[in-house]
């Protein structure tokens, strides 16, 4: 999964698609898990990075994961593979 590359992304959590002109807010865990996935890695490193860094057992992760990756996929955020 690529998020593309025009997506630009703010420090305070500010989400802009510039081919749509639309605009999303992220918490600060999405916000990492975004800047994880720009980086190049897969579920299972995004979702050992949480399991490190947050208090939350595997299967939530998971599951808001995958949940995710689906708002990016349903709002074209990201490139087809």
């Amino acid at each position: 999964m690529n998020i593309k590359k025009n997506i630009a992304i703010s420090d305070s959590g500010f989400l802009f698609n510039p081919s749509t002109g639309d605009s999303y807010t992220l918490n600060p865990v999405g916000q990492e898990i975004l800047k994880l996935l720009k980086d190049g890695n897969n579920d299972e490193g995004v979702i050992e990075y949480i399991l490190k860094n947050y208090m939350t057992d595997k299967d939530a992760v998971e599951k808001d994961l995958y949940d995710f990756k689906n708002m990016l996929k349903n709002f074209k955020l990201i490139e087809d593979e």
